[in-house]
């Protein structure tokens, strides 16, 4: 029985070899250009496709979208392209246009000493220009088809050209990183709207209901998130934005706000700060008589963070009650201002008051659904508020 144990053990050892071959299709990183950033905007050609075809290298195209990809790390990847040499960066932003983005992709294949992959692709921004001319459908066919593109990738707009924000003056900063990771600071203020990603983009067109994405705008070398882009669902076409306070309300109804400051003046004209613990909201439908209705409500938890006024000593109920009733007007004017513009100006709905009716009254969604929109638009929505003003700070206790 020992010597058959031993001759198992020893089969086993001898088979180690054969099993343990590691990965048949691995690629050394050092042999492949992964880029980790892409910017879709309006086609025009490269400055340095320009020079390209004064000396005669040119083909057939349109120009009817350019592509511009960030190749990390840069000495994964070399090229003669003009525009890119003589920096320190540790990226590489080659762009191209052309009538299809796979069609630019085998361009740079022409340019590049090294096949591009986009296994670790991180964000896709795109020019709100471009969504006004092409449709996000359009836009993104080629990112959904191709498997070596993640559907967890963040998908984000711009105002401006795309590729602006694929720039950074930092020097050792990777700007495709950076977006990346801006997310995280949804902890501190709800103008952070969750990330679309690629995976969620494809169910949301096909739902064709409207919805938005976080916009991008760059300036002086850096990047900010500024409010959000809206997708017309009927047409896949971009056709406005939310500044910074539209998103945050947006945010705040959904229930996914997770933190958010309110700033408002008080009885004497002085700045003050209420900081959101919680918030929450209830989207209640109602159909009376065929007419759709709704009623909000936001209960809202939070603390006076910050005050200008020195002549009041925030420290007995009183004050925390003119306080609730001042953060209040505020919060409502936020609100009415958002609904506007969703009921108004653009006529979408980007809040989910759709999907709330068709949970409670789904045979009356089947008949609104195909038009909902302009439905919404027309649709009574009233608000009601809960504030709480719970502390003020480490400053003092309320009475």
């Amino acid at each position: 029985m020992y010597r058959y144990r031993q001759l198992k053990m020893l089969f086993l050892y001898l088979l180690l070899p054969f099993v343990l071959t590691g990965c048949w299709s691995s690629k050394e990183i050092e042999d492949l250009g992964m880029y980790t950033g892409m910017a879709i905007d309006i086609g025009q050609p490269a400055p340095v496709e320009k020079e390209f075809e004064m000396k005669g290298a040119e083909y057939s195209k349109h120009n009817k979208v350019m592509t511009t990809i960030q190749i990390v790390p840069m000495k994964t990847v070399r090229t003669k392209d003009k525009s890119n040499t003589g920096t320190n960066k540790p990226y590489l932003n080659v762009s191209g246009s052309g009538d299809s983005i796979l069609e630019i992709f085998r361009q740079f294949s022409v340019r590049l000493d090294q096949p591009i992959i986009g296994h670790h692709l991180k964000v896709i921004v795109i020019s709100s220009k471009l969504l006004r001319k092409q449709t996000i459908e359009q836009v993104t066919d080629f990112v959904l088809r191709d498997n070596d593109i993640r559907p967890s990738t963040k998908v984000y707009i711009s105002q401006g050209e795309a590729k602006e924000t694929l720039e950074s003056s930092e020097r050792n900063e990777v700007p495709s990183f950076h977006i990346a990771g801006m997310y995280r600071n949804q902890m501190r203020t709800s103008k952070v709207l969750d990330s679309v990603t690629l995976s969620k983009l494809d169910a949301l067109m096909k739902t064709k209901k409207s919805f938005v994405l976080q916009n991008l705008v760059s300036g002086g070398g850096e990047i900010e998130f500024s409010g959000a882009g809206i997708i017309k669902g009927s047409s896949g076409h971009w056709i406005g934005n939310l500044n910074q306070e539209d998103a945050e309300c947006l945010a705040w109804m959904t229930n996914n706000g997770k933190a958010g400051t309110i700033k408002a003046y008080d009885w004497d004209n002085q700045p003050l700060a209420y900081e959101i613990k919680s918030m929450k909201s209830k989207i209640t439908p109602f159909v009376n008589e065929g007419k759709i209705s709704f009623k909000v409500n936001l209960a809202v938890e939070g603390r006076l963070i910050e005050t200008w006024n020195k002549n009041n000593i925030p420290s007995t109920n009183y004050y925390a009650e003119k306080t609730s009733q001042i953060v209040e007007e505020k919060l409502t004017q936020m609100i009415q201002r958002l609904m506007k513009k969703l009921q108004s100006t653009y006529k979408v709905d980007v809040a989910g008051f759709g999907q709330r009716l068709a949970i409670v009254y789904p045979s009356v969604w089947k008949q609104v659904k195909e038009d909902w929109d302009e439905t919404f638009s027309r649709s009574e929505v009233n608000f009601t508020y809960d504030i709480k003003l719970t502390d003020f700070g480490s400053f003092t206790e309320k009475e």
